[in-house]
């Protein structure tokens, strides 16, 4: 044994041959063990917020999601009866179901990327502008992120109306009315989405740029680089832990648009074509009083959105990124 060993001797045992010592096992102190309590207590208030505001919620959702609920039950006319997976085998069975989820992932992956891009490219021109017109944007782009769903989408739908918005007169469009087609109409929500919602990226990657040491974008510069080059090859890899962030940001807020669409088409469009899961889910739950199936579009949709989000992130760490 070394000089620094902890040792004690067995009873009845000398330190002679035949004797037999054990290394000293230290409990930790009662206050070791309380400390690492906590976080957890700090943590507790918190916890039991999102239970109440989140947990319970989505609870409900799925409970009601497997239950017979419609306006008979409600009013207590009838009684709740257990049905199993018999909503999620009627809202499968239901053509209209699967056209509005493709319109969905298409539209809502449509506004990400324009965000994505629009987002990005703004945050590096605010590096390349000066203090004043990098005030002025930063605000005006501040105050359209600040704006309510509801208040921009009837400022926009003022500025593309067919009578008296500005839009169609400037274009010399006359009177070409934006959401009579599917595809025009679904384009404008588009602009509308990406007005409100580019912010949040410019910002959030203009904040991650500045992060970055210049001597780092100044020896790409000196070697010869472009500025797109050096965005995808110094840029963007540094940043990727931001991009994921705003990435998984903008598919969530995008996949379950509701004002935008419900406000600009009246509700979904001409015979529903303008209709995405969020609005569908409205109209079936609100409109139609079926509660139990708006309530697994809910489900389908949280579940999608789980994956969709866990498998960007397990793609990101098999890059070897930190998140």
């Amino acid at each position: 044994m070394t000089a620094n060993s902890t040792a004690y001797k067995a009873p009845g045992t000398s330190g002679a041959g035949g004797t037999s010592t054990r290394p000293l096992r230290r409990r930790p102190a009662p206050s070791a063990r309380r400390s690492g309590w906590t976080p957890w207590l700090y943590l507790l208030p918190a916890l039991v917020l999102l239970g109440g505001l989140l947990v319970y919620p989505i609870y409900q959702l799925g409970l009601i999601s497997f239950l017979e609920y419609t306006q008979a039950q409600v009013s207590g006319g009838e009684p709740t009866t257990f049905q199993g997976f018999g909503n999620y085998t009627t809202l499968f069975g239901d053509s209209q179901f699967w056209q509005v989820l493709l319109a969905t992932v298409v539209f809502a992956a449509a506004c990400v990327l324009a965000t994505l891009l629009v987002g990005c490219a703004l945050a590096v021109l605010l590096t390349r502008v000066r203090a004043v017109p990098r005030l002025v944007l930063m605000l005006a782009a501040l105050g359209a992120w600040a704006t309510p769903a509801i208040t921009g989408s009837t400022v926009w739908m003022f500025l593309f109306d067919p009578d008296f918005g500005p839009v169609n007169r400037v274009l010399g469009l006359g009177d070409f009315s934006w959401t009579y087609g599917r595809y025009s109409a679904f384009a404008l929500v588009l602009l509308e989405v990406l007005w409100c919602s580019f912010p949040f990226v410019m910002v959030t990657v203009y904040a991650g740029i500045r992060a970055i040491p210049t001597e780092v974008l100044e020896a790409a510069a000196l070697d010869g680089a472009s500025q797109w080059r050096i965005w995808r090859s110094v840029m963007a890899p540094m940043l990727r832990p931001i991009l994921v962030v705003v990435t998984i940001q903008s598919i969530i807020w995008d996949f379950k648009v509701f004002t935008q669409i419900y406000v600009m088409t009246a509700g979904g469009g001409i015979a529903g074509q303008n209709l995405v899961l969020n609005v569908y889910a409205y109209q079936k739950a609100f409109a139609s009083s079926q509660y139990s199936l708006g309530s697994a579009i809910g489900v389908v949709m949280l579940v999608i959105l789980l994956a969709i989000t866990l498998v960007y992130l397990r793609l990101v760490r098999r890059q070897g990124e930190e998140l």
